[in-house]
């Protein structure tokens, strides 16, 4: 076992809070045994595997039934829109694992990160984001939001001062990724969780390249955790997926309105693939970061490497920060080639194992050009800005 390797199993063996709502034996259980176990639903067969429930519907005993399920009275499964025993099953584990009051699954990150973000603000409000961000989150903020009237202001997320000018003003959110999408940017999440608390705002943190193994925002200050659920949770390139979390009175009462009546539901399929997936998260991230780790040390020592990052590093820049809210330095490595574009498509093009996709935190090695694929639509002014050059 490498060092890494001992820290993560270390990390899951501690305790760590778990929503209120879940069972008393759930709340004993360690982190590693909530991933695989977590909000189970057994039913009246038995089942050892998660049960797969393909239903769009479901049928009630009486018309007063009905009614009484309508009205909230007595809650129950109504519509696989609202909800399905699949999907609550991924969203109950994730809550535990996350350490999170609750839980709502999305059909996608996408969907994840937009309807966290409508469910905080409205017209005539203010968020303020890092400008180191995924493609679709920049788009999101830059092009679509502003079409409904709010204002989007972009930082560099490492500048504290920035984060202080921004958010003198009354805010209603804040949005960031730590690390960033995909240069590798670490934010200090306690001092802009208690800037963004100051400014009367609520702190979304887009956590998919830590994984909640690595990293717990909410333990730092975050309102939100979002996650892409296709990348590590997922990790095996067969389905597309996200998920919400936050305090039960933020789930049930802003995020469930939008999320039931915009429709972007999890499929049941999906979910129960996804919970599959978290059996074996814990043992595919001590590997990623291990082998992360591994490749950056070699990379280390390039003459015709430009650039290199990766968290656990002493090189990067904010490698004690880094290392200060993370367990392990990931499972993704950065780098420029010397050469420019040209070179970066040779050593694309000359990859064995490794392949060149757009996805992440898969069992297999992929390789990307964020310039020419995930960040093609930002201008080269943005790019530069998050440190995406074409090498």
């Amino acid at each position: 076992m490498t060092e890494q390797d001992g820290r993560i199993a270390e990390e899951m063996s501690v305790e760590k809070p778990v929503p209120s709502g879940a069972a008393a034996s759930e709340r004993e259980w360690r982190l590693a045994t909530r991933l695989v176990q977590g909000g189970v639903m057994r039913s009246p067969f038995g089942e050892t595997c998660e049960g797969l429930y393909m239903t769009s519907g479901y049928v009630y005993g009486s018309a007063e039934e009905a009614e009484a399920a309508f009205a909230n009275i007595k809650p129950r499964f109504i519509y696989s829109r609202f909800s399905n025993p699949t999907v609550q099953m991924f969203e109950q584990r994730m809550a535990l694992i996350e350490g999170a009051e609750a839980a709502r699954a999305t059909a996608t990150g996408m969907a994840a990160v937009f309807a966290a973000l409508l469910s905080l603000l409205k017209a005539g409000e203010r968020v303020v984001a890092s400008d180191a961000l995924f493609g679709s989150c920049q788009f999101i903020l830059a092009e679509i939001l502003p079409r409904f009237g709010v204002e989007t202001v972009f930082v560099d997320g490492r500048d504290l001062g920035q984060w202080r000018a921004a958010l003198s003003k009354k805010t209603a959110a804040v949005f960031v990724e730590s690390p960033s999408n995909p240069g590798l940017r670490i934010l200090d999440l306690p001092a802009i969780a208690k800037l963004t608390h100051e400014a009367g705002a609520k702190l979304v943190v887009d956590n998919v390249f830590a994984t909640p193994l690595l990293q717990r925002p909410l333990e730092f200050g975050a309102d939100v955790v979002v996650y892409s659920a296709t990348k590590h949770i997922d990790g095996q390139g067969r389905t597309l997926g996200g998920v919400i979390l936050g305090r039960q009175r933020y789930v049930e009462e802003q995020l469930q309105p939008i999320l039931r009546h915009t429709g972007p539901a999890l499929s049941p399929m999906n979910a129960w693939l996804l919970l599959k997936g978290l059996e074996t998260l814990e043992l595919r991230v001590a590997r990623h970061c291990s082998n992360a780790a591994r490749i950056a040390g070699f990379l280390a020592g390039q003459p015709k490497l430009e650039k290199l990052l990766y968290p656990s590093l002493a090189s990067h820049p904010q490698h004690a920060l880094a290392m200060a809210q993370m367990s392990a330095g990931g499972s993704l490595v950065t780098f420029e080639v010397a050469g420019g574009k040209p070179a970066a498509f040779r050593f694309l093009n000359a990859l064995k194992l490794a392949v060149i996709s757009n996805n992440l935190g898969d069992s297999k090695s992929l390789a990307t050009h964020p310039a020419t694929t995930t960040h093609q639509r930002l201008t080269p002014e943005q790019r530069a800005k998050q440190g995406i050059s074409e090498a």
